[in-house]
Parts: structure tokens; C-alpha cells; sequence
């Protein structure tokens, strides 16, 4: 929990308030002050006038001369080429100190909220446990995730870390990669695997909707749900305030 006073968290959310990604968003916050700091979360988008970024950072108050008006989290599994500017622009617009923590991935949290994500659709068991000989639904799980190659390789850390999980093969691609994708299918029958399972490493999941079945369709794959409003984003949230308070503060202690 936050003490009091503390500045407040924002959520930095791709998108305009009126589509999915605002109510993943507004759960997410209320999640992030009920279960984590105990303090309201703001939310703010990157598209649209109606709950902008830049409004809610025009509206926060610096309450003390050695912390930041705010700390804005991106509500993004990795770097993304088209928001990260997006990010910057509204945080260095801010008319007080803001400081920008990392997205919430990659982390063993993102990848156990894609395990239960793939058990929800019945394409895991969701009580797995590495090195028992427990039989999935599918024997081999393809990640997908948008963006280029910085996010390819954000993804791969948590592909690495659900494949510990599933004690089963995960490979990655880029989701509008269609020859990473039969690069990783291939690595998948290479592997053994005979029935393929694909989880979205995606949020919300509106934009991408028709992108993720053509993903699927083309690796001949069952795909889960995207994150969406999982707990564990609520907690990763929580973390990287902390983390950006934290690295501001021994900045300050430096000097």
C-alpha cells in the first residue's frame, strides 16, 4: 500500500476511452487501488480528447517538492513503436514533473496470466506442473504479439517463462509476421508437437481481433482470449510505480 500523499498512479492506455481498451483499463484501476496501493488510479488514453493522457496530467498537483506530479504506467506488454512516442510527448507536455515507468512485460506474472488464459479456452491444464507427466490439450504454444522486433524479443522472455510452466514448447512471432509464423509453426513440429495452441501477448484485444484468427488460422492453431483485465496486470502495475519511485529517489540521493 501507498502512504498517503503519495503520487498517484496512472494508467497510460493505448487507444480512446469509448473501446474495449477503456473498460480493461478502468477494471484494471480499480483492481490496482483495491488490491495493490489503496489509492485512487487514474486512467488516461493516448487517442481521443475524452480522458486524454495529457488532460488527467494537467490535472494532477505536485504535492511535495522532491516527488513527481505522477507516475504514468503504460498499460503495454512491451515497447511498442507507435505509442512510445505518444508516451514521451504527453509525459514531457505535462505542465508538472511526471515520471514514466517501464511497461508492465515482460515478467513470470504476464506469463501465468497467459497459462490461465490457455486453460480457460481448454488448451492447458491449468494446473500444470513442470516435470509431471500430466497430457495437455495441445502439445506445442505459439506467442504472438504486435509491433517489431524490440517486442518480438520482450515476448521471447515470456515465452521462455510459460514454457517452464507448461513444461510443453513455446515458441514467438510477430503477429503480422506471416513467415515468423511458419518459422515457429515448423519449430513446433520439429519439436513434436501435434496440436498447436496460440496466446496472444496483447491487452486488449479489440484492435487485433481479426489479426489473431488469421494468426491462428494460418499455424492451423486454437487460440485463448488476450489478457485482457487479469489480476496480474493490477500487480505489475503496482511494481512499476514502485520501480520508477524507487530509481527517481536514488537519482535525487546522488546528486
Amino acid at each position: 500500500m501507498l502512504p498517503p500523499g503519495a503520487p498517484p498512479l496512472v494508467l497510460a492506455v493505448p487507444g480512446s476511452a469509448t473501446g474495449a481498451g477503456g473498460t480493461i483499463a478502468a477494471e484494471l484501476a480499480v483492481l490496482v487501488e483495491t488490491e495493490q496501493t489503496g489509492q485512487p488510479a487514474l486512467v488516461g488514453h493516448l487517442e481521443g480528447e475524452d480522458k486524454s493522457l495529457r488532460s488527467v496530467l494537467a490535472g494532477v498537483r505536485q504535492q511535495r517538492p522532491e516527488e513527481p506530479a505522477a507516475v504514468v504506467v503504460p498499460l503495454l506488454t512491451g515497447p511498442h513503436p507507435q505509442v512510445d512516442p505518444l508516451l514521451r510527448e504527453a509525459v514531457a507536455s505535462a505542465p508538472q514533473p511526471v515520471l514514466l515507468a517501464e511497461p508492465l512485460g515482460p515478467h513470470p506474472q504476464i506469463a501465468a496470466a497467459l497459462h490461465e488464459r490457455l486453460a480457460e479456452a481448454g488448451l492447458a491444464r491449468a494446473d500444470r506442473i513442470r516435470m509431471m507427466s500430466m497430457v495437455t490439450a495441445a502439445s506445442g504454444f505459439l506467442v504472438v504479439t504486435p509491433g517489431e522486433q524490440p517486442a518480438l524479443r520482450q515476448a521471447e522472455v515470456t515465452s521462455v517463462l510459460l514454457a517452464s510452466r507448461l513444461a510443453a514448447p513455446v515458441f514467438t512471432a510477430l503477429l503480422d509476421d506471416p513467415a515468423g509464423i511458419d518459422a515457429a509453426v515448423r519449430q513446433l513440429r520439429d519439436a513434436g508437437a501435434n496440436r498447436l495452441a496460440l496466446a496472444p501477448y496483447i491487452i486488449n484485444g479489440e484492435p487485433y481481433r481479426e489479426a489473431i484468427a488469421n494468426a491462428a488460422a494460418r499455424a492451423g492453431a486454437e487460440y485463448a482470449a488476450p489478457i485482457g483485465a487479469h489480476p496480474a496486470l493490477a500487480e505489475l502495475a503496482a511494481l512499476r510505480y514502485t520501480e520508477a519511485m524507487e530509481r527517481a529517489l536514488t537519482a535525487l540521493e546522488r546528486r
